[in-house]
């Protein structure tokens, strides 16, 4: 229901003209760029969804589009492409992003940048934030006791409420070492194995093979997401914190014989990149770095907390052309003034 509403209200959005005004008026304000950033490629409609962005930006690979974002020439060529740059990125590096993503940037002519965790590439095993929804499906068992919580997994809220707890302790570990021994006893007590299926691979991670078949045809750029994807900010050791920075780095440049230059933060948010995070990126002399954060960015953004659109293969293109134009953004910024939300939640003003 709530997809069929957001689909509606960008059809209005669209087709009463609003997008089209927002772009034309995001050209009138000087150089923009619009980071894309999707995860998994299929079960979805990315090839509508790069046909309208090829139509309406102008997409550049996304260190080419930096690049030019902070470019100091701002003369326009007579006669140039004078739409918004944009750069489509995906993060992690899903099988499907090369089963699926790949062909269609070659057929398209649309060029793409991956986002990848080499400590999963090649090992044909589950990302970590897959491991609860899977581990609870696969499991045998009817009850389920763990560190004195209780779990009858015959309700399906008590599974809900299982997955829950495994993906949050998953998440927030202190420590590579922590997540994979609280995977290893949770795999012991549901008595599951670590073994994945074929109806699996399209989520399961890439390997060399393909991520340097994909190097050679030049409409794939990569970038560099951490060693085993942590939330940066939960980690205790400085020297892990340099090391899932760094290293990830170093086995990418050597792999694809050139430099890296640009790196995106696990997850992504504001609260989860602290101040540590940010010199260990800068002190790794990486150019750029993407949040998950909403916005379109300027030449005076912050070169290491770029914004991102976060996008769906499963959303109609007409939410994402409202979400690229930053329509949801002003939207979202106007329900929280004050005098709307007095309307919207009868909330009592003060006097």
């Amino acid at each position: 229901m709530r997809r069929y509403v957001l689909t509606c209200i960008a059809a209005f959005l669209y087709y009463s003209g609003m997008v089209a005004i927002v772009r034309w008026w995001t050209r009138l304000c000087g150089k923009r760029l619009v980071i894309l950033n999707y995860h998994q490629a299929s079960g979805g409609d990315l090839e509508r969804h790069l046909l309208y962005l090829r139509r309406h930006y102008r997409i550049l690979p996304l260190e080419k589009a930096l690049e030019e974002l902070y470019c100091q020439q701002t003369k326009r060529v007579k006669g140039g492409d004078r739409r918004t740059l944009a750069a489509v990125t995906f993060d992690d590096g899903y099988y499907d992003n090369y089963s699926y993503a790949f062909p269609l940037a070659k057929r398209l002519c649309v060029p793409l940048t991956l986002y990848l965790i080499p400590g999963y590439i090649g090992q044909a095993e589950r990302f970590w934030w897959q491991e609860g929804k899977q581990l609870v499906a696969l499991t045998q068992l009817q009850e389920v006791e763990y560190e004195g919580q209780h779990f009858d997994l015959r309700q399906p809220k008590e599974q809900a409420a299982l997955t829950e707890f495994i993906n949050m302790r998953l998440r927030f570990s202190c420590s590579i070492v922590e997540r994979k021994n609280f995977l290893g006893e949770i795999r012991q007590l549901l008595a599951v194995s670590a073994q994945t299926t074929e109806e699996e691979k399209p989520e399961l991670p890439l390997t060399w093979e393909q991520v340097l078949e994909m190097e050679r045809s030049h409409w794939i750029t990569f970038g560099a997401h951490t060693m085993h994807h942590p939330i940066l900010s939960c980690l205790e050791e400085q020297r892990e914190l340099q090391y899932e920075i760094e290293e990830c780095r170093n086995i990418l440049e050597e792999r694809l014989g050139h430099a890296v230059t640009s790196f995106a933060y696990p997850i992504g948010q504001w609260y989860h990149i602290d101040l540590r995070t940010l010199r260990a990126v800068q002190q790794a002399n990486y150019s750029w770095a993407v949040t998950t954060n909403y916005g379109i960015n300027t030449p005076e953004a912050y070169p290491y907390q770029l914004k991102r659109v976060e996008s769906d293969v499963c959303q109609h293109w007409l939410v994402l052309a409202a979400e690229a134009a930053g329509l949801w953004g002003f939207f979202s910024r106007l329900r929280w003034h004050p005098f709307v939300r007095r309307y919207l939640t009868n909330a009592p003003t003060i006097k």
